[in-house]
């Protein structure tokens, strides 16, 4: 694996180690007024209500001053998604905000994302994709950030604390700097180079012992698909089962060196 894309890995795995802890957290900081800034708002918040959820980030768009970055994992978003955020979106680019987001390459299959980034990006918006490693959050100029929260579905965990929004930032700029351009129209060349480092992905997380729809959630496609994949591998591999193929495509055994006698003296 290149070294920018384990340490992308690398990065979004202690992120999740730092949500799960921080998520932890949140009845103590909701417990104390110690831990409140100058404005009085919480510098960690669970909001569990998909509406809260909706209208904070409506509310952290709507005074953006400089930069929204973010993440998007899960492949192409559904078109009444789209349509809630295209509004918006126009909006912060109107007003001079630069606005960088990252996708899954799976999302340059999907025509309405392709619009929506189309249109986006003619106003100035920047649009990449990434195969694997991607958590939900956005970062509002650097002070604000919004994480999704696992197994709790509209869930956002809503951070303000600066040590932990600049981790946030700079995990989202490696990912950046391994992500590729999203292209407003795909050369068969690009769709089978999408292709290769798809099923590389698969490969990987396959060889992990992972299941098809954990890899399927992972790489934003359907289970489905996931699994025409996984029968192809299987198939170049030679592998009559998933246990057979992961175990053929793990990595080699590294040998031990063999012992080494004394010198021989001349």
């Amino acid at each position: 694996m290149a070294p920018l894309a384990l340490l992308v890995r690398e990065t979004h795995d202690e992120m999740d180690r730092l949500r799960g802890r921080l998520e932890a957290l949140v009845p103590a900081y909701e417990a104390g007024t110690a831990h409140r800034d100058l404005s009085g708002a919480g510098r960690l918040e669970l909001v569990t209500d998909l509406g809260a959820v909706r209208g904070l980030i409506a509310e952290l768009a709507a005074a953006c001053e400089q930069e929204l970055l973010t993440s998007q994992p899960g492949g192409g978003r559904p078109p009444e998604t789209l349509e809630e955020s295209i509004g918006r979106d126009e909006s912060l680019l109107a007003r001079g905000v630069r606005m960088r987001t990252i996708y899954q390459h799976t999302a340059r299959y999907s025509r309405p994302t392709a619009a929506y980034v189309e249109r986006v990006t003619a106003l100035g918006a920047q649009v990449r994709t990434l195969g694997d490693g991607l958590m939900r959050m956005l970062v509002f100029d650097g002070r604000t950030g919004l994480m999704a929260v696992p197994d709790r579905s509209g869930a956002a965990l809503v951070v303000r604390e600066p040590s932990v929004v600049h981790f946030m930032t700079a995990a989202f700029e490696r990912s950046w700097l391994g992500a590729e351009p999203f292209p407003t129209s795909v050369s068969p060349e690009a769709a089978r180079s999408i292709s290769d480092e798809l099923r590389q992905t698969i490969v990987r997380l396959l060889s992990e012992g992972l299941e098809d729809k954990v890899i399927a959630r992972r790489l934003g496609m359907s289970e489905r698909t996931c699994q025409r994949h996984i029968a192809e591998i299987m198939r170049a591999v030679g592998a009559k089962s998933r246990f057979q193929a992961g175990y053929l495509l793990g990595p080699p055994a590294t040998a031990s060196p063999a012992p080494q006698g004394p010198e021989e003296t001349p």
